[in-house]
């Protein structure tokens, strides 16, 4: 379950009037449309029905959500896909209508699945398998039988493929895919976007570091930073467990996981700005030599200290009291998250995104943790 800052209004209202201003058309002075530029002017007279399509499956979630109104204002005409009952132009228990989604479609975006903001027991680890799997499959069964399928198609991953790394940051090219449920999970979503021959359809995994904004993360840890317990977390024994075994068909790593080696607070944390993911994403629709798997993390990471650091700065709280691992498993118990959140250390570069030309706007965590959480009056 996730946990809910008491400002979430507040919170959502700040990020949209960002939005709002990094996707307006002064920002972005033409849109593509079928591999062309077309004009904001010829955008607006062409009419509704002239709009290439873009396709959002998951719109629902805290990513997807947030690019429903940049895609319109950049020139898409939206069409969403997603649970039955969401109210999605198509649902996953009806291929027939994805099928007819997809096909014609300039833009496909994937953003379907469970969250991984929950314990993993069996239960809740098969279900965050199976809804990336399973509704990637399906996507690219109905790009592979489209008699005109997207120009693009962007597909959600995590930056969590990589290995827990202290000693080097990690790129597309030479970076160490880890091991344990999560990794697995990495690696079998891109596996089934990248299956089979799709000659007409540039595909992109977007390999995202934590994502500041109005979700889980964020809130969770603010909400430690504001009751003084936002200190640094700290690696440390505790009962072995098998939540972080492998899974799927090539599971990896140990059955029964203990702990990482401790770094005492200084654990790496990769993180990118909601912003700079919205910015990147129409970065990618509009330079075709981008693709395969891409790092979509602010350049520079922090680290655990730093981060606790600025939230107890942006949400004005001089203490915070350390959590070594033990109390920090007692409160993800509580709070029914898993401690990896914050101990495994996550360290990668967008090397791809910056040799393309792409430049963050947010890289300082202080500025960017103060931008999502003060708000005038407090």
């Amino acid at each position: 379950m996730c946990v809910q800052l008491e400002t979430g209004v507040l919170l959502v209202t700040t990020v949209t009037s960002k939005l709002e201003r990094l996707i307006s058309p002064a920002a972005w002075p033409c849109t593509r449309c079928y591999g062309r530029a077309m004009s904001d002017d010829s955008i607006s007279s062409s009419g509704q029905s002239a709009r290439p399509r873009a396709v959002i499956a998951g719109a629902s979630g805290f990513i997807g959500g947030s690019l429903v109104t940049p895609l319109r204002v950049w020139g898409y005409e939206v069409r969403t896909i997603g649970r039955p009952a969401s109210g999605s132009d198509a649902t996953w228990d009806s291929p027939n209508e994805i099928a007819d989604l997809i096909d014609g479609a300039d833009l496909l975006i994937n953003f379907a699945g469970r969250s991984v903001g929950c314990r993993y027991r069996d239960r809740n680890r098969q279900e965050i398998w199976d809804s990336r799997m399973l509704t990637t499959r399906a996507l690219n069964d109905a790009v592979a039988a489209a008699s005109a399928p997207p120009r693009l198609w962007i597909n959600s991953s995590t930056a969590t493929i990589y290995r827990h790394a202290t000693d080097r940051p990690q790129t597309e090219a030479d970076g160490d895919v880890g091991e344990g449920f999560s990794v697995d999970v990495a690696k079998g979503w891109e596996k089934e976007l990248f299956a089979g021959e799709l000659p007409e359809t540039r595909r992109v995994a977007l390999r995202m570091a934590i994502v500041l904004g109005d979700g889980a993360a964020l809130n969770m840890l603010a909400t430690a930073a504001r009751f003084g317990v936002g200190g640094p977390q700290l690696e440390g024994r505790w009962l072995p467990h098998t939540r972080y075994r492998g899974i799927g068909p090539d599971a990896s790593g140990p059955r029964v996981w203990r702990q990482h080696p401790p770094t005492h607070g200084h654990q790496r944390f990769s993180w990118v700005h909601i912003e700079d993911v919205i910015r990147a994403i129409r970065f990618i629709d509009t330079h075709d030599e981008l693709t395969g798997p891409i790092n979509v993390s602010t350049p520079g990471a922090s680290d655990n200290s730093a981060l606790m650091s600025a939230l107890r700065s942006a949400v004005r709280m001089p203490i915070g009291i350390p959590a070594p691992r033990w109390l920090l498993e007692i409160g993800m118990i509580v709070l029914q998250q898993e401690s990896e959140l914050v101990l495994k250390s996550r360290w990668a570069v967008p090397e791809k995104l910056e040799r393309a030309g792409f430049d963050f706007r947010w890289t300082d965590i202080r500025a960017a943790t103060k931008s999502l959480l003060r708000h005038p009056g407090r």
